[in-house]
């Protein structure tokens, strides 16, 4: 097993283990995906990368990001999302697809621009989470999610899951990492409730489950879904390695098959030892485990390093998020210096 052999989920084959990481954009339009979409996702899947993932996604319009996040809550993002997949995919990579609510983190503005929170008058939605708890001292206090709200949120990740199908992709990942709305649910930092989706482990994964199994009712059966986890909040008495193994040692029975262990983003006192590959030992600690596949992300920026990732077991796949941003043709480059055969587009094989 190394960085170049193809790695097969359900009834999908990378060509190789090279993956883009989800990485917001800011750049659509009602949630609907523009020709940078079709230009960044594009790029990466003809210079080789085995899966290309669109960033979060949102499931509903309160559980976006920003004003400019993607989305799939309604019918007329789809064909949009349709025209980027008919692209990567014709280029040889898999098309992915992360579904997501932002919870509390929602209501902000593009990170480049100045102010930070989205006021209602500018906007701005009024966000929701666990707990009345606002993410920082300048965020919204959120507003605690009831049961109601709760079924709506379920509901929004597989509506969401049959339009994405609907726009062609192969795979579909739910977000539950840095500090987004399933994430919030997680972690004793952000969800003090005492009902049934408050106190205990057990009680504080229910909705992750129940996304979890709305997605998976309605993606087929021979394609997979994946689940980014934050394997830790790197806060005492936060979310932490522990609970992330026991979490996933029962995803595989719900039909999660493979994990993508990020870390952090609930907190933003959060002190994080962040180094080329801090987070690979999570996921190579949750394969083990667990016993379920997982992806390694995290300042992975050599091909001799994410080809070591694999060989030794760590993680299954390698996604890729700033260096595919600096090197689109990071997996070229990685073929050359790894001795493998790499995906060249025809219109570039003068090149190779």
């Amino acid at each position: 097993m190394h960085l170049f052999s193809p790695l097969s989920l359900r009834g999908v084959s990378l060509r190789n283990r090279i993956g883009m990481s989800p990485m917001c954009q800011y750049s659509a339009v009602e949630g609907r995906a523009s020709d940078w979409h079709l230009v960044h996702l594009g790029s990466r899947a003809a210079l080789g990368a085995g899966l290309v993932m669109t960033e979060a996604t949102a499931v509903e319009a309160r559980g976006r990001i920003s004003l400019a996040d993607l989305g799939l809550w309604e019918d007329g993002q789809i064909e949009p999302l349709a025209r980027v997949v008919r692209f990567v995919e014709s280029q040889g990579a898999v098309a992915g697809v992360q579904l997501a609510h932002a919870g509390r983190k929602g209501s902000v503005r593009p990170p480049w621009e100045p102010g930070g929170a989205l006021g209602i008058g500018e906007g701005g939605w009024p966000v929701v989470g666990p707990s009345a708890l606002p993410f920082s001292p300048s965020s919204p206090t959120p507003l605690p999610l009831d049961p109601e709200g709760l079924g709506e949120v379920v509901q929004g990740y597989r509506r969401a899951a049959v339009r994405a199908r609907e726009a062609g992709f192969r795979v579909v990942e739910v977000h539950a990492a840095h500090g987004y709305l399933l994430h919030q649910f997680l972690s004793p930092l952000s969800n003090q409730r005492t009902d049934r989706y408050g106190g205990s482990l057990e009680n504080r994964c229910r909705l992750l489950r129940e996304v979890v199994a709305a997605v998976r009712a309605v993606w087929p059966e021979n394609l997979p879904v994946l689940l980014r986890l934050s394997a830790t909040d790197w806060v005492p008495g936060g979310w932490d390695p522990d609970q992330s193994v026991e979490l996933c040692r029962g995803l595989g029975a719900l039909g999660v098959d493979l994990v993508d262990v990020s870390s952090g983003g609930t907190s933003p006192s959060a002190a994080v030892p962040a180094g080329p590959g801090y987070q690979s030992a999570f996921a190579e600690r949750i394969r083990r485990e667990a016993g379920i596949p997982t992806a390694a992300v995290g300042l992975i920026t050599s091909p001799e390093q994410a080809d070591h990732i694999v060989r030794s077991g760590q993680a299954d796949l390698v996604l890729l998020g700033r260096e595919l941003l600096r090197d689109p043709g990071f997996a070229l480059r990685a073929a050359r210096a790894l001795g493998a055969e790499g995906s060249w587009p025809r219109q570039y094989l003068r090149a190779r």
